[in-house]
């Protein structure tokens, strides 16, 4: 039996239903409660908020274990609907409980786009975020929740999202590749032919979720697109895009770019705010960075200029996955083109 993954489309059902079926096992709220920097930083951004948020009506969207409504609550909200889609709302439901707050927070198992709540609020909390920030497609849900149920001049935490992209040198990817051409020294079987085949399955299309050491980037990050959450459109959000221009810190072999993102809290003591960055140069967290490898390796040296447009977008073969398109040009170089995709979590064995 071949267990080569077939693509295929999803209709939207079926992508909602893989989607939420995936936040139904306990591993992937382990991770994201474990990423201290993910976690504490809403905790302190809700606390900073509180006098905002005391005596209010707040909307968590997405509400997961119901970790950032029970913070919510802790700030003095007045009510909380935590509106879950899966089935881990029944475990919520017992850890709201467990820290007494059942008389304040309220969970709603639904998708946001289809429950109905008693009033409008004054506060929407959601952690949104997916891989390259755009991967799962759930800010969609959020911008519903803003049209439907926000009052005018209310909170979004966080309220502004920023993508940024830098080139990098990737040695441990090169060091993979080399290897084919080590076996003949160490077994006497000449295998130098495999590296062909070793780059096609590694530099392929594929967006690489992994840890970037700053000691691989290559420049100052440039930022090419920002989301404002008061007035993003569901439509503008179908094709996320902006150029970027950067130059070399010193001679090396770029071998991809990386992209992440940051997210902004407003807070009360203005002009001050409290950002969550997936920045190599930060504390790591469970995002990572999103890697897009090129085809083969460039030279540079000191002040190389990089320039280019970046594209994302959801995939064709189902919307809760995201694209990336890059058109870059390396200094004197031609201007290249490729586009990447998270790998499908779809794939289904063939017989």
């Amino acid at each position: 039996m071949s267990y080569a993954g077939k693509k295929r489309k999803l209709d939207k059902t079926r992508q909602d239903r893989v989607y939420f079926d995936s936040y139904s096992d306990v591993t992937v709220h382990e991770e994201m409660i474990a990423d201290y920097v993910r976690t504490n930083t809403y905790r302190t951004a809700i606390l900073k908020n509180s006098e905002l948020i005391r005596g209010k009506v707040v909307l968590d969207v997405g509400a997961g274990t119901g970790v950032l409504s029970i913070f919510c609550a802790q700030a003095g909200a007045k009510k909380v609907y935590a509106v879950e889609a899966c089935s881990i709302a029944e475990q919520a439901v017992e850890i709201v409980k467990q820290n007494n707050v059942e008389d304040v927070v309220e969970v709603i198992r639904g998708t946001v786009e289809t429950v109905e709540l008693p009033e409008k609020v004054e506060v929407i909390v959601s952690e949104w975020m997916g891989y390259a920030l755009l991967h799962e497609s759930m800010l969609n849900s959020v911008l519903y929740a803003r049209d439907r149920w926000l009052k005018a001049g209310g909170l979004i935490l966080p309220s502004r999202a920023e993508l940024y992209i830098t080139p990098i040198s990737d040695p441990v990817v090169e060091d993979r590749l080399y290897f084919w051409y080590t076996v003949k020294e160490q077994y006497g079987v000449d295998m130098s032919c495999m590296s062909n085949f070793a780059r096609r399955c590694i530099k392929n299309s594929d967006i690489v979720v992994s840890n970037v050491a700053m000691e691989d980037v290559l420049s100052h990050p440039a930022r090419f697109a920002e989301l404002d959450l008061h007035s993003v459109t569901v439509e503008e959000l179908r094709t996320v895009k902006g150029r970027f221009t950067c130059e070399s810190f010193g001679s090396a072999a770029v071998n991809a770019f990386c992209v992440y993102f940051t997210v902004t809290f407003p807070c009360p003591e203005k002009p001050h705010s409290l950002v969550l960055s997936t920045s190599p140069f930060y504390p790591e967290t469970h995002w990572k960075q999103a890697v897009l490898y090129l085809d083969s390796p460039v030279e540079v040296v000191q002040d190389t200029p990089f320039s280019g447009e970046v594209s994302m977008f959801p995939s064709e073969d189902s919307s809760r996955h995201i694209c990336i398109h890059v058109d870059y040009t390396i200094g004197e170089q031609k201007e290249h083109s490729k586009t990447f995709s998270i790998p499908d979590w779809t794939a289904e064995p063939q017989p």
